[in-house]
Order: structure tokens, then sequence, then C-alpha cells
């Protein structure tokens, strides 16, 4: 579960992905305006660490930016460092890109091979709990019940920026930083929201039988 605050966030999510998203080889130009269209979450199995994935749109092209928020540094992970943010009930939050994030890596694995695990967005307003949605869904699974490690995921280096290869010793997750329309790969994570078709968001492939 995801528990949402009422409260002032500084800078906003909307501000940092603006001003990260573009230095990166799979950004936007420079000067594009880059409009977030919505979200989804990871739960922590710990319950520390918020794990937040946007969905943002820079003219035609749809951009995927995963994003960690910790309250306190990643150890070695200055590199992967987006920034700090001052959350008005939770303090100081370190933002991270998540697919550098082991934290986030974990999940998005188990959750594109399983379809288990997106948060349920869960707000307290004057003592009662409310929903709070999200109009993005996303749709995982197609693994088997086999028993396999979704750690240990490691960044392969090259190839297409626009699209992260992360590898453990048995499985190859690919991350697409441009997610475009398509089926839901045979292992693989989807997304949809607003009548737009299902968009491919990452796939697992095996590398050892």
């Amino acid at each position: 579960m995801a528990l949402f605050h009422r409260a002032t966030i500084t800078p906003t999510k909307a501000e940092l992905i603006s001003a990260w998203a573009p230095t990166q080889p799979w950004g936007p130009p420079a000067d594009a305006a880059i409009e977030v269209i919505g979200s989804y979450r990871f739960d922590d199995p710990d319950g520390r660490v918020g794990m937040e994935t946007h969905l943002a749109l820079a003219g035609d092209t749809l951009l995927q930016v995963p994003l960690t928020y910790r309250d306190e540094p990643l150890d070695g992970a200055d590199d992967a460092l987006i920034g700090e943010m001052e959350h008005s009930v939770l303090g100081t939050r370190w933002v991270y890109d998540g697919l550098r994030d082991p934290r986030y890596v974990l999940m998005l694995a188990a959750v594109t091979m399983t379809g288990q695990g997106e948060a349920l967005g869960m707000a307290v307003y004057d003592g009662r709990w409310y929903v709070a949605p999200t109009n993005v869904r996303i749709q995982g699974g197609g693994w088997t019940l086999e028993r396999v490690p979704v750690d240990g995921f490691e960044i392969v280096g090259g190839g297409d920026p626009s699209n992260a290869v992360l590898r453990n010793e048995q499985l190859d997750l690919t991350v697409h930083r441009r997610p475009v329309a398509g089926p839901r790969p045979a292992i693989g994570l989807t997304a949809t929201w607003d009548g737009q078709p299902p968009v491919v968001l990452a796939e697992v492939r095996t590398r050892v039988a």
C-alpha cells in the first residue's frame, strides 16, 4: 500500500523530471515541454522506499521515468541521485533513478513477471480512509510457478539508450525508457490510461533453462 499525505513538496516531482530527463541519453531535447500524465507505484517489502514510475509526454514521445524516494542517501549511488526534495510531512527525501536503485529493480522484475506487487494508493482525511486512484493501469505476468531470483541485476552497457537492459545470473530485464504501443510480451508489463492502447513498459527473458 502507498500512503499518500496532504503535503507540500519542493521541488515538485514534475519539476525534478523536467530538469533531469533532458540530461539523459534517452531524454527529450532540453527545450521540450514535459507533461506528466500519470504514474504507478510498487510496494516495498520493507515499507521504507517509495517507488513510483511516472509516464510523461515530451511532444509526441512517451517517457517512462522510474523514481525512488528514500529517507536517507543510498550507499554507493551518488551518480544515480536525481536530487533532494522537501516533503512537509516526511522531511527530506533523496530521489534516485529507479533503474539504478536495487529495490526498485527487484520489484519491477517481480511485478513484470507475475502482475503482483502494484501498490494501492490510500490516504487519510479527517480520520477516514480514502482510495487515491491513478489513471494508469498496469498489467504484468507470464511467468511460471518456478522459483527464480529477482535480485542481483546490473545494467548492461551499450545498445539503444531508450531500452535499458538489466541482467542477473538467469534473467534479462529490458525496460523501455520510451515505451511504444504493442501487446504484452510473453513475460512482460504493459500500461494503459484514458483509452490509450497498451504500451510495453518492460519484459523479461530467461537466459538459463
